[in-house]
This record gives structure tokens, C-alpha cells and sequence, in this order.
């Protein structure tokens, strides 16, 4: 038999056991850890583990550590993408046990809280609108969010992203986002732990990179700017989000425009937006847009 052939018989064999297919249906509304899915399905951890190990081995689930956390969830590129998408077709929509498993899932997650949000809510409306005015024309593909915080951005982008990434080094924001992209039933985001110096992704593998407020007061903001300009591609677009504060705007967009050109990238005037300085940047060489 053909090797696809083979896949679609391993798929649909993982899926001959009703543990099994719960586990998928719950994996394919967002990435969850082990404890949580032994949790949801009322399973041992190693029980739930050895059905997680054999959804992986049939390429319907990948598994990534994530701090202490072991995560699985349903792959965003690479494999088998038709036989992932044929097969969760077949998960039926109005199965009454996925939605129970789902609705655990969702009260595991609130149960751990949520703290009281610092920002100005008018400032980060103003600023989610111009970051949807400059990009609802551009198609956004690979997007990564460096300092994604609680997932505000990506909640706003992702929904139009091919798949997108959040790095944050806090893993409490790294949970809570999980929790409000699950509520928000968007399922092509993954969280990750990340330092910004050195980002565990290949050359040239987003489209969009986003820089969320961590530029500013970054220690080596050259070197921050050289790791996102690694990972762009060479037709993509850096998206720079600074909050201002006490900060001059002009200041730092003269900072900002310095940094860039040490970095091999070329920065358009910088906006300003409420209390926050928004830029965007691509690639200094010949294959770069306009920004």
C-alpha cells in the first residue's frame, strides 16, 4: 500500500477506541496538558498518556513541552495536513460528550482565576483598531507574537493568521492565554515559553512578527531585533508595539529607527496611538516591501 494509504489506516484505527476520540476532540479545540486531559476524562495520567502516545504516532497529535508542562494538541503544519483534516471531519458535531468534555476543560481553566486587568481599556481598544486597520489588507500567514502576554493580540490577529505562535518567559500569562483563546474558540494559536534573545524557531519561518511591548526595555534591543529579523522572512513584515508611558514618543522612535538599522531592516515613521507607539519594519535587503 502507498504510505498515505498507510496514515489514513493508522488514523482510523487511534480512533477505534472512544478514549481515544474524546482526547482528539478535545485537542482539536486548543492545546491542553496531560493533567488537565486526565482531569477532563476522569483517566490516570499514564493511562491517558499511552492513548496521547498513540494519537502522536498516528500524526493526529503533536506533543511539546512548554516549562514544566507536557502539552499535545493538534498539528498546525508539517504531516499529514489532509488526512488531520478528513479525519476530524468525521468527529461529529453534536456528540453530547464532547461537549461535556470541552465544558470541563473550560471550567479546569477558569477555576485558576484571572487577575484584574492594569491596562487603560480604551488605549488597548484604540490600539487593537489601528493593529486590524494595518493588517486586514496584508495577508498575515505565519505570525508569531513575542511577549504575548495574556493573548490580547493574538485573539485579535489569529482568527486571519495561517497559524500563529505566542512566546512569553511567564508561564502564568502563558496559562491564562490559554484559557481566553479556549473561551474564544480560537484553536491555530500555541503558547510557548521563549527568550527573546534566542527564539527556538528556524530562519525565515513567520510572515508577521510581532515585538509586543518588550522592545523598549530590553536590554540589548539590537540583539532582540536581530533574533525577530532571523525568524522573518525575507517578504514579511516586523510589527513593533511599544507602550508608552512616560516615555517621548519622538525619542523613541529615533531610538527605534537607530536599532532597526543596525539590525538590517528598514522601519517606517512610527505611529502614534492612544498611549502607544506603534512601527512596522521589514527587511533592508531587495526582496523587502514596502512597509
Amino acid at each position: 500500500m502507498e504510505r498515505a494509504t498507510q496514515k489514513l489506516l493508522g488514523g482510523l484505527k487511534a480512533l477505534a477506541d472512544p478514549v481515544r476520540l474524546r482526547l482528539l476532540a478535545v485537542c482539536a479545540r486548543g492545546e491542553s496538558a496531560v493533567s488537565e486531559l486526565a482531569e477532563v476524562l476522569g483517566l490516570s495520567q499514564p493511562r491517558v498518556s499511552q492513548h496521547l502516545k498513540q494519537l502522536c504516532q498516528a500524526g493526529l497529535l503533536e506533543r511539546f513541552r512548554d516549562g514544566h508542562y507536557v502539552y499535545y494538541r493538534v498539528p498546525l503544519r508539517g504531516g499529514q495536513p489532509a488526512l488531520r483534516r478528513a479525519v476530524l471531519a468525521l468527529l461529529p458535531a453534536d456528540e453530547p460528550q464532547f461537549e461535556r468534555d470541552f465544558e470541563r476543560l473550560l471550567a479546569l481553566r477558569a477555576a485558576r482565576g484571572r487577575p484584574a486587568a492594569a491596562d487603560d481599556p480604551d488605549a488597548l481598544r484604540d490600539l487593537h483598531r489601528a493593529l486590524i486597520e494595518l493588517t486586514v489588507s496584508t495577508p498575515l500567514g505565519d505570525v508569531i507574537d513575542i511577549g504575548s502576554g495574556q493573548g490580547s493580540v493574538l485573539k485579535l490577529l489569529a482568527s486571519r493568521a495561517r497559524r500563529a505562535v505566542g512566546v512569553d518567559i511567564d508561564a502564568d500569562a502563558r496559562q491564562l492565554a490559554r484559557a481566553e483563546l479556549l473561551v474564544a474558540g480560537i484553536d491555530n494559536v500555541s503558547l510557548r515559553q521563549g527568550d527573546m534573545y534566542a527564539l527556538p524557531f528556524a530562519d525565515a519561518e513567520f510572515d508577521t512578527v510581532i515585538l509586543d511591548d518588550v522592545l523598549a526595555a530590553a536590554a540589548r534591543p539590537l540583539a532582540v531585533l536581530a533574533e525577530a529579523g532571523r525568524i522573518l522572512r525575507p517578504d514579511g513584515r516586523l510589527i513593533v508595539l511599544a507602550e508608552l508611558g512616560d516615555a517621548d514618543a519622538g525619542e523613541l522612535g529615533r531610538d527605534l529607527a537607530r536599532w532597526c538599522a543596525g539590525s538590517g531592516l528598514r522601519v517606517a515613521v512610527p505611529r502614534r496611538v492612544a498611549g502607544w507607539l506603534l512601527a512596522v519594519a521589514t527587511p533592508a535587503g531587495p526582496q523587502s516591501q514596502a512597509a
